[in-house]
C-alpha cells in the first residue's frame, strides 16, 4: 500500500461499496451515478408522457401504443458525476484531544483526517472529482478537484504534510468557503468554534447559487464531558490563555455546551445545509457510515 495510505487502510477497507448519493438533483455535468435536474429519453426510467410533434420516434414505446393506441414516450431521469470539495479545519483548536481522554480516543484534528478520508473514498469510488483545502494558521492547503487513479493517495498526502498544534492559533475558513465553485458540493469539518456567522452567511449565498453543502461537527467527548472536579480551560486560538473551571461549574459549562451544539446543528439546517455530529471516540469507519445517512435525510 502506498505510505500515506497505509494509516487508513482499515478505514478504506471497511467502506468498500459504500455509496454515497447527493441530497438532491444535481445540475448539468458529465454522465456519473447522482440524480441530476436534467431528464430526457436515456438513463433511469421514471415516467411515460405524450409524445409530441418533433419527439425522436426511437423514444416511442411501441408496445403501450399497440395497447392504448395513444403514442407515449420513456422519459428517463439522468445521471450526473458531482465536484465533492472538503474543507477543513486546521486550527489550533482541532489538535484537542483532552487529558484525560482514553487511549483510544483521537483528537479533533485525527478524526477530521479520518471523516474527510472516509468520504473522499467513497466519493472517489462514485467517479466524483475530489479536492482538498485544509484552512490553516499561516496558508491554506489546496488540491484541485480530481477523479484519476491515485487521487485519494494525494489527499492522505496533503492531509499528513499538515501538522496542528494546540497553540498554533485559528484558521479562517469563510475566505476559503467563498473560492470554491457553487456548482459542488462542498464538505466542511470542523469544530464550529472559529468563524462561524461569517461561514454560514457565506454557505447560504452558495446552496442559493446551487451548492450541496454538508458540515460534519468534529466534537470532542473531552468537552462534553470534562475532566470533574477543578480544572484548567484554555482556548488554543487565543495562544493558550483561559480560566481555572471550579468543579462547581462543570454542570453550568455541560449544558452551555450542549446548548451551543444544538444552536449550531439548527443553524446549519436552517441555511439548507446538511449537518451531522462526529464524536471523536467512535470509530472512524461507523462515524463515516453515520455521517453518509445522516446527510442523506438532512434537511
Amino acid at each position: 500500500m502506498i505510505p500515506e495510505l497505509s494509516a487508513y487502510g482499515p478505514l478504506l477497507d471497511a467502506l468498500r461499496g459504500v455509496r454515497w448519493p447527493a441530497r438532491r438533483a444535481v445540475g448539468a455535468a458529465p454522465a456519473g451515478v447522482h440524480r441530476s435536474i436534467q431528464r430526457g429519453t436515456a438513463g433511469e426510467f421514471t415516467e411515460y408522457r405524450v409524445y409530441r410533434q418533433g419527439d425522436d420516434p426511437k423514444t416511442l414505446d411501441w408496445k403501450l401504443l399497440a395497447r392504448s393506441d395513444r403514442a407515449f414516450v420513456r422519459v428517463s431521469e439522468d445521471r450526473a458525476l458531482l465536484n465533492t470539495w472538503f474543507l477543513v479545519d486546521g486550527s489550533g483548536r482541532m489538535a484537542f484531544r483532552g487529558a484525560d481522554a482514553a487511549s483510544n480516543v483521537l483528537s479533533k484534528w485525527d478524526m477530521a483526517r479520518q471523516i474527510t478520508m472516509g468520504l473522499a473514498a467513497v466519493a472517489h469510488a462514485a467517479s466524483d472529482p475530489v479536492g482538498l483545502v485544509v484552512g490553516m494558521p499561516s496558508a491554506p492547503a489546496r488540491l484541485s478537484p480530481r477523479a484519476r487513479r491515485g487521487t485519494i493517495a494525494d489527499v492522505a498526502r496533503v492531509l499528513g504534510a499538515q501538522t496542528v498544534h494546540e497553540t498554533s492559533g485559528g484558521a479562517a475558513l469563510a475566505p476559503l468557503l467563498s473560492s470554491l465553485s457553487a456548482r459542488s458540493r462542498i464538505v466542511i469539518v470542523s469544530d464550529a468554534l472559529g468563524d462561524l456567522d461569517a461561514l454560514l452567511k457565506i454557505a447560504s449565498a452558495q446552496v442559493v447559487a446551487g451548492a450541496i453543502i454538508e458540515f460534519v461537527h468534529v466534537v470532542s467527548v473531552a468537552e462534553i464531558d470534562p475532566p470533574a472536579g477543578t480544572f484548567f480551560a484554555r482556548d488554543p486560538d487565543m495562544n493558550g490563555r483561559g480560566n481555572i473551571m471550579p468543579a462547581r461549574g462543570r454542570e453550568a459549562y455541560q449544558e452551555a455546551f450542549a446548548a451551543f451544539r444544538e444552536d449550531v446543528a439548527v443553524r446549519w439546517r436552517a441555511a439548507g445545509c446538511g449537518y451531522r455530529e462526529v464524536r471523536t471516540s467512535e470509530i472512524p469507519a461507523r462515524a463515516v457510515r453515520g455521517v453518509i445517512a445522516g446527510l442523506a435525510t438532512s434537511t
